[in-house]
C-alpha cells in the first residue's frame, strides 16, 4: 500500500498500473464510511496476494488529485475508489460496500491468480532465453499454459520457442487449441503458416530443383512460394519474403493472396511485443504536474521490419 500525492502520481500511481492494477481509496479522516472501507480494502489486497495494489489519498491534503478525478467520474462524495489499469482510470465505486462487492468490483478488472502465475512465469522465460538456458525456458513456458491454458501471449511464446528449438510436433499441439483464433489474431495466424512451412521441410523439393523450374517458368508460384517456405522454416526471413514479394508482384490474388498472408506473417514474427515501460519513467516531466493518464509504451523501430513493410505497400498499391 503508498500514500498519494502530487509529488508521487506518477511513479506510484500512473506508472505503477502499467505494471499492475492499482486500485486508489480516496478518503478523508473525518469521513465515518472510509474508516469502515480502508480495513475492507487492505484486507482484500492481502487476500489477492499481488494481484492488485491498494494505494490511498488523503482528500483533504492532496484536493487537486481528488477534485480532477471526482470531476472525471461525476462523484462528490467519499469513500470513493478508482482502478488504474494500464495508466487509465477503467473503474471506481463510491460508498463503504460489503467484502463481498469489492472482489466482485476487482475480479472485473484484475488478473486470476492462474493468470498472475502465468504472466510470471512468462516473463522469467524471456530472461531465461536471453541467457540462453533454452531448455529452462521452454519448461516454464509450458507450465505458464498449463497453469492459465486461456493465456495466449504465454501460449504464443511458447509454441515460437519450440518452433525455433525444432521441436515441431510439439508446436503443433500447442498451437492447435488456438487455431480458431488465427482468423482474428495476427501472431496465432503466423505462427500457424510458420508450422505449415517447417512441416512441409521432409517433403520439399532441394533448393536446385526449385531453382530449376522458377528459371523454366517465371510465373510457377508454386515452386516460388515452396522455396519461400523453405527459407521461413529455416528462419531466413528477409530472404523468404524477397521470394514471397516476386509472387506478389505477379500475382497479388494467386491461390487466394497466400503469398501475401505468408509475408505478413513473417513481418508479425519480426515484431517485438509491445513493451510495459519500467515503473517511474515519464519521471523527467515538470514536479507538480498533474496527468490521470499514462503514456503507451512504444517498441523500438526496426529498420528492417519498416523496410519490407514499405516493400509490401509499393507492391501491393
Amino acid at each position: 500500500m503508498s500514500d498519494i500525492t502530487i509529488q508521487n502520481f506518477e511513479a506510484e500511481l500512473i506508472q505503477a498500473s502499467m505494471q499492475q492494477p492499482v486500485l486508489l481509496d480516496i478518503w478523508a479522516p473525518w469521513c465515518g464510511p472510509c474508516r469502515t472501507l480502508g480495513p475492507l480494502l487492505e484486507k482484500v489486497e492481502t487476500a489477492y496476494a499481488g494481484r492488485f495494489k491498494l494505494a490511498k489519498l488523503n482528500s483533504d491534503d492532496q484536493p487537486e488529485i481528488a477534485g480532477q478525478l471526482s470531476q472525471a467520474f461525476g462523484v462528490r462524495s467519499i469513500p470513493f475508489c478508482v482502478l488504474f489499469k494500464d495508466g487509465q482510470p477503467v473503474d471506481g465505486f463510491v460508498g463503504a460496500i460489503p467484502e463481498a462487492q469489492i472482489r466482485e468490483f476487482l475480479d472485473r478488472h484484475v488478473p486470476s491468480a492462474e493468470a498472475l502465475e502465468a504472466e510470471n512465469d512468462t516473463a522469467e522465460a524471456e530472461a531465461l532465453e536471453a541467457d540462453g538456458d533454452l531448455d529452462a525456458a521452454l519448461a516454464k513456458l509450458q507450465q505458464a499454459v498449463a497453469v492459465d491454458p486461456a493465456n495466449d501471449a504465454a501460449r504464443c511464446e511458447y509454441v515460437k520457442l519450440l518452433v525455433e528449438t525444432g521441436h515441431i510436433a510439439q508446436a503443433r499441439t500447442a498451437w492447435a487449441p488456438v487455431a480458431s483464433k488465427a482468423i482474428v489474431d495476427g501472431r496465432i495466424a503466423a505462427l500457424g503458416l510458420w508450422l505449415d512451412a517447417c512441416e512441409k521441410v521432409p517433403t520439399a523439393r532441394s533448393a536446385a530443383e526449385l531453382d530449376a523450374a522458377i528459371a523454366a517458368n517465371r510465373r510457377d508460384f508454386e515452386a516460388r512460394f515452396e522455396l519461400a517456405q523453405g527459407l521461413m522454416a529455416r528462419g531466413e526471413f528477409t530472404a523468404a519474403m524477397d521470394a514471397l514479394l516476386e509472387i506478389i508482384m505477379r500475382d497479388k490474388a494467386w491461390n487466394n493472396e497466400l503469398a501475401r498472408k505468408a509475408y505478413v506473417a513473417i513481418l508479425e514474427l519480426l515484431t517485438k511485443p509491445q513493451p510495459k515501460p519500467a515503473a517511474g519513467a515519464g519521471a523527467d516531466k515538470a514536479k507538480g504536474a498533474l496527468e490521470l493518464t499514462g503514456h503507451a509504451a512504444v517498441a523500438p523501430a526496426d529498420p528492417v521490419v519498416d523496410q519490407y513493410r514499405r516493400k509490401l505497400s509499393m507492391a501491393l498499391f
